[in-house]
């Protein structure tokens, strides 16, 4: 199995593709810190990304949307250190086949990868309990959707950041907003969206295509 790896870390990177490289099954098709790089290089022939979600040029979960428009067929796992529940959903609707924490031995790390290859989608355990959540907060009798999401552009910059699993801190620095203008901009997001959470908002922006 050919395997890419998208990754900015530099120790981690290393580390990681020697072990790929040396572990039976797989191949190294190369180790790359951007997104964009990693999208630039990307071959038909490949059959797994390992994709980071904290890339310093493009988010792991666009990068996963872009290489899925391009290859079908190729499988991406994110392998992270992000559990947040809106991340976690905002990935695997970008196309994730599989969502791994980097605390994960590298036993079950590499079990995760190779069960994609058998149509597996590995989940770390914490990380299935998050999407348990989601789906029970899902099956919940939902609001009534708003007849007109008048969301300003602002508005829509800050739900697409938090949809990429940007914590407040980095969404003010992205944005060159204070933290007390990205709390404003949350505030009008889920009165807006007559949601509660940043899951609920991240959830229902997807399921209406705001983000």
């Amino acid at each position: 199995m050919r395997v890419a790896l998208f990754e900015d870390d530099p120790r981690y990177r290393e580390s990681l593709a020697q072990v790929l490289a040396l572990a039976p099954g797989f191949e190294l098709a190369g180790a790359w810190p951007t997104a964009t790089a990693g999208i630039a290089a990307a071959a038909a022939d490949w059959d797994l990304v390992v994709m980071d979600l904290d890339l310093p040029d493009l988010s792991g979960i666009e990068a996963t949307r872009r290489l899925k428009e391009r290859f079908p067929r190729l499988s991406v796992v994110v392998v992270t250190v992000f559990e947040e529940p809106a991340t976690i959903l905002s990935a695997i609707c970008a196309g994730a086949d599989g969502y791994l924490l980097k605390r994960t031995p590298v036993g079950e790390l590499l079990a995760g990868l190779r069960s994609v290859r058998e149509g597996g989608s590995p989940l770390t355990a914490a990380v299935a309990r998050s999407l348990v959540e989601v789906a029970r907060q899902a099956s919940r009798p939902a609001a009534p959707t708003p007849a007109r999401l008048d969301l300003t552009e602002r508005e829509r910059e800050v739900l697409r950041a938090l949809a990429e699993g940007r914590a407040y801190k980095q969404v003010a620095a992205d944005l060159d907003m204070s933290l007390d203008t990205v709390r404003t901009h949350i505030r009008a997001i889920y009165r807006k969206l007559q949601v509660h959470s940043v899951t609920e908002a991240v959830s229902r922006a997807i399921r209406q295509g705001l983000v």
